[in-house]
């Protein structure tokens, strides 16, 4: 099957990757992201937010990390035990939950859903991991287990169908290649936004694309939610009833949400793509390509809980930020092609969003729209 998902943009080989070309194709992402940043807000009449992820929310919680050599097999213990998940510990964390569109949508659009979460590891005016220069750790998921958009080439080819005044010319202005990387994306796009509309307590979360994991190791994450995670029927009638509904629970409920925090190893030797192995580097370059549970278990190591009347108000919401990459220690950066091109559009992006801010501009609540889902690429 590689054969055929090769032309749409599978690669099978480091051959078949542009890894030289990826800072030219970075530098061209970045100004698609202004452009899609700015476009939303001008569209929406409203002071720039995040490139995607335009709408969120924010509330505060505590990360356990699990000690995670008890009723393991010791050398399964001694994989696990690596940065943050060493040893045993309890971290502040803020934690944000947002919808993946760069427009202010109502919440039963569909789209794919986010949580990202910041662990401060701090003690005492110290860092619990000496490695962490900045105190803290980022992560970053959403509800869907891969990234539809599979590496910086198709990454550049969908954001320039995105920024394009028709999108009509501007899919049939990309080359032969591009476009079926494109019609791959949307594809997988659809799939992933078109699941049950479910409250943010209650969805599971995947960080989509691959991290180290200690010196040698690559993992894949997610939040799994607890099955006693409470919360009440949504009204469609409210645009922003994921929110509100956040909201409540965060007031009224005794007993706060939590999410079980696992890894996933990535053991080429057992994984399979359409019954054949690959070798590792396919499983790290490839974002939209799944890392099937059957094959490669998650293994829990440690646990996000949300704290009662902990909401942010959104204008100190709006001047948080997350970065998987330059929050995290040497062991945990994001791997892949995806990971090397996206962070520049996304530093790009914060720094616009905050220039505006300091320049004066005040955070206006825009109509809420629908429309087309947007990819989403940015966890800031």
């Amino acid at each position: 099957m590689l054969f055929l998902t090769r032309y749409f943009g599978v690669t099978g080989s480091d051959a078949e990757r542009s890894v030289i070309n990826e800072q030219v194709i970075s530098e061209a992402i970045v100004e698609r992201v202004l452009v899609m940043q700015a476009k939303a807000a001008a569209q929406q009449h409203r002071s720039l937010r995040r490139g995607t992820h335009a709408k969120g929310i924010c509330v505060q919680g505590q990360f356990e990390v699990f000690d995670v050599r008890v009723g393991r097999d010791p050398a399964l213990a001694a994989r696990l035990a690596k940065g943050i998940f060493a040893k045993p510990g309890v971290y502040p964390a803020m934690v944000r939950f947002a919808n993946s569109d760069s427009k202010v949508n109502s919440d039963f659009k569909a789209d794919v859903r986010s949580l990202s979460f910041s662990v401060d590891l701090t003690r005492n005016g110290a860092t619990a991991l000496g490695t962490n220069s900045g105190g803290r750790q980022d992560f970053s998921l959403q509800n869907a287990t891969t990234l539809p958009i599979n590496d910086s080439t198709a990454f550049l080819a969908i954001m320039k169908l995105m920024t394009a005044s028709n999108p009509a010319v501007g899919l049939w202005s990309l080359p032969f290649k591009d476009k079926l990387r494109v019609l791959r994306t949307l594809t997988l796009v659809q799939f992933q936004t078109h699941q049950k509309i479910k409250p943010y307590q209650q969805l599971r979360y995947w960080s989509n694309v691959p991290f180290r994991h200690g010196p040698n190791e690559v993992v894949k994450q997610s939040a799994i939610p607890s099955p006693d995670n409470s919360a009440k029927s949504l009204q469609r009638s409210n645009p922003n009833g994921l929110q509100d509904e956040l909201v409540r629970h965060v007031k009224e409920d005794s007993r706060m949400s939590s999410f079980d925090f696992g890894l996933q190893f990535l053991d080429a030797e057992k994984m399979t793509y359409w019954g054949k192995r690959q070798d590792a580097n396919f499983w790290i370059e490839n974002a939209s390509v799944e890392w099937h549970e059957a094959e490669a278990p998650f293994h829990t190591v440690g646990r996000l809980t949300l704290l009662r009347n902990s909401q942010l108000a959104q204008a100190a919401g709006e001047v948080t930020s997350f970065d998987v990459t330059g929050n995290a220690t040497a062991d945990s950066t994001p791997v892949g092609s995806i990971n090397r091109a996206r962070r520049q559009g996304e530093l790009a992006s914060r720094k616009a969003r905050m220039s505006a801010r300091s320049n004066g501009a005040q955070l206006q609540e825009p109509a809420q729209q629908r429309g087309q889902p947007v990819v989403a690429f940015s966890y800031d």
